[in-house]
């Protein structure tokens, strides 16, 4: 449907625009010497090979679009794997169990207790982190759906900047969820620590910690992103 709507409503807007760059570019370069004086026959079979670039881009958006998060794919499931392969859970788990069964009833109540104050505040916290994960998808497919506008000025050296900082800009948000995968990758070691504690107490607030943390770096990996790829 992105798709769909940027090729339909935007691409012919990005067309104007990149025929206003290109003119201005030719009249630029045709006058930039000596006002046409010196003019240099092969800028102009530069001028066309840049229109030539210029309407490549322009057509080839999305392919364009789609190989940034194509890469960035590979490299979330490739992390994906490692993270998977690092979780050990169940042997944490078994100690855990061990703990709750030499428990007294009166120990356990408590410890429902604990748990059903902390299990409130954990799905508010669940609640954070979906909005932080679909919020980052909602902004991923808002930025998609412009690519032909930015994408259009590339070619210009007065306007590439916009082009340039455009990219720079698909790139950091296709790269967050590389830092996402390593934030669930510290959050899952976090978690085998705090399975593997003696006093389960101060395991189940530590997990709440631990899960607050989550919320944090998840909210982080955006302008850190930006950050690393120098968008503004």
């Amino acid at each position: 449907m992105i798709r769909t709507l940027s090729e339909t409503v935007i691409i012919p807007i990005a067309g104007i625009i990149l025929t206003f760059v290109l003119c201005y570019e030719l009249i630029t370069m045709i006058i930039e010497k000596n006002n046409m004086a010196d003019f240099d026959t092969f800028n102009l079979f530069k001028w066309i090979f840049k229109t030539f670039v210029a309407v490549f881009i322009l057509t080839h958006t999305f392919d364009l679009v789609m190989g940034v998060f194509e890469l960035a794919q590979t490299v979330v499931n490739g992390s994906a794997e490692v993270v998977q392969n690092s979780m050990d859970l169940e042997l944490a788990m078994e100690n855990l169990a061990e703990q709750l069964e030499a428990m007294e009833v009166g120990e356990l109540i408590g410890l429902y207790l604990e748990s059903a104050i902390l299990s409130l505040a954990m799905k508010a916290i669940s609640i954070c982190v979906f909005l932080i994960i679909y919020g980052r998808m909602l902004e991923i497919y808002l930025t998609c759906s412009l690519a032909p506008i930015p994408f259009s000025t590339m070619v210009n050296k007065e306007w590439g900047h916009i082009g340039n900082s455009y990219l720079k800009t698909l790139f950091a948000l296709a790269f967050q969820g590389f830092l996402i995968m390593v934030c669930v990758a510290i959050y899952a070691v976090l978690l085998q620590s705090v399975t593997a504690s003696e006093n389960v107490h101060s395991a189940v607030w530590s997990l709440m910690g631990y899960t607050l943390l989550l919320c944090f770096s998840l909210f982080k990996t955006s302008s850190l992103s930006k950050a690393i790829f120098g968008t503004h």
